[in-house]
């Protein structure tokens, strides 16, 4: 599986916010509801907290790709 950068210039980016900063969903609702349904995973388990703090180095599994956390340089 491929796996796509999601650069941060934060100490950590909420779930729900990665997915929509990463375009993953087109708005905040539709993200809870995906997060709500088990749809995501955070580093291998499903999580169904919308507001997880990822930090770099965390990987999200959403829709068959995975999105890894980073910082910027």
């Amino acid at each position: 599986m491929k796996k796509v950068e999601v650069i941060i210039t934060t100490e950590f980016i909420k779930l729900q916010d990665l997915m929509k900063f990463a375009g993953l969903v087109e708005t905040g609702g539709e993200a809870k509801e995906r997060i709500q349904a088990g749809e995501a995973s955070v580093n291998g388990e499903v999580c169904l907290q919308r507001g997880k703090k990822l930090r770099p180095g965390d990987t999200v599994t959403f829709s068959g790709k995975e999105y890894v956390v980073r910082y910027a340089d």
